[in-house]
């Protein structure tokens, strides 16, 4: 389908970071997203993207700010959370004054989660909240859904394995909370967060243990399982999938609330 209208979509770079912002033109108080797509660490860029962004800012009334960050093989950890960091850096100086939340899907929502602990790490800038689809976050891969999907539902655990491999350049990064979320402490100063999960993934319980663990940690959490989806089926939604589209226009609707101050656990 043809792209969504968006007032304004440039191509910029944040202090040596490739980004593409899309500006619905909201007025000078829009707030801000800072979106990290999703790949495996090694693949898709800011065209894969691009139509699951303009909707994002069209329908949440936000600067969406889309990040082309390093990838694996060439760039293993930790390229990634770096480049994401200095686009944040850059986004919150050029947008200043702004709520910010950050936003990815897979990979992209690993590297979302892991801003929340090096803004906390390194003082800043606050960001109000994460919004995770279907992330990936444990190079362990122990959990039932591993099992139960790691073949025929898109995403694979062949699959999986292999990002890992390019993504992680020693069996000690395994381990690190910026590579690994699930092994973070200290949760309960993360910002709220609203997780989307597949049934039908292999990440699937990877994230509703991340749920857990934050709500453990008294962070608000909204957790949301789609019955009878797939991994990656959030950014298909341009018409062939029409329980996509649905959970699509909830997640940006819980989105826009969020940034508007609105949000309660459930």
């Amino acid at each position: 389908p043809a792209p969504e209208p968006v007032a304004q979509v440039v191509d910029a770079t944040a202090d040596g970071v490739p980004v593409r912002v899309y500006d619905p033109d909201a007025g000078p108080d829009a707030p801000l997203v800072v979106f990290l797509h999703g790949g495996g660490f090694a693949l898709c860029d800011l065209d894969s993207h691009d139509a699951f962004c303009r909707a994002m800012a069209v329908a949440t009334g936000s600067v969406v700010v889309s990040v082309d960050y390093r990838r694996a093989p060439e760039f293993p950890f930790p390229a990634a959370p770096e480049d994401a960091f200095t686009a944040l850096l850059w986004a919150a100086k050029t947008y200043p004054d702004r709520r910010i939340a950050v936003a990815g899907d897979s990979a992209g929502a690993n590297l979302a989660t892991v801003l929340t602990q090096l803004t906390r790490d390194r003082g800043g800038p606050e960001i109000v909240f994460q919004a995770l689809y279907y992330p990936m976050l444990d190079p362990a891969r122990s959990r039932p859904s591993h099992r139960e999907n790691a073949q025929g539902y898109f995403l694979t655990e062949d699959h999986l394995r292999w990002y890992w491999r390019q993504y992680l350049a020693s069996d000690r990064d395994a381990e690190h909370p910026y590579a690994a979320p699930l092994h973070a402490t200290g949760l309960g100063s993360l910002p709220p967060a609203h997780i989307v999960t597949a049934e039908l993934d292999p990440l699937r319980d990877e994230g509703e243990a991340y749920a857990a663990a934050l709500a453990d940690a008294g962070v608000p959490v909204q957790l949301r399982r789609c019955d009878g989806m797939f991994h990656g089926f959030l950014t298909m939604a341009a018409g062939a999938l029409p329980e996509a589209a649905e959970a699509r226009d909830r997640a940006f609707s819980t989105l826009r609330a969020a940034l508007n101050g609105e949000f309660g656990n459930g």
